[in-house]
């Protein structure tokens, strides 16, 4: 009886899990890439993604493209504060990624 409940459980909660968002962010030269895929690997359909400086200053709001995939030109200035990439789409789930100085100095070759 215990092993029956647990393994109901179990199985509850799969379904919540199957439809975590994930963003994945990354700069090469002066282009910031981000990538929004279901932990199902299921792109989503629809939704924005949202771009904030440092200080949470919305810089743009830009469509998620097609195959989860949305680019854009590096914003003039924050190289050495970082930005916030926020994405929110029309099945109701959302997820960011901070860009670091770093990851944005690597990205544009510094080492």
């Amino acid at each position: 009886m215990i092993r029956a409940l647990a393994l109901a459980l179990c199985l509850a909660a799969v379904p919540a899990v199957a439809h975590d968002l994930r963003v994945f962010a990354s700069v090469a030269g002066d282009t910031v890439t981000v990538e929004s895929t279901f932990s199902s690997g299921r792109v989503p359909t629809g939704g924005e993604v949202r771009v904030l400086d440092a200080d949470n200053k919305l810089l743009m709001t830009l469509p998620i493209g097609d195959e989860g995939k949305t680019e854009f030109p590096l914003p003039e200035g924050v190289a050495r504060s970082g930005l916030t990439i926020e994405v929110d789409v029309s099945e109701g789930h959302s997820d960011y990624w901070v860009l670091t100085p770093d990851d944005i100095a690597h990205g544009q070759g510094a080492d």
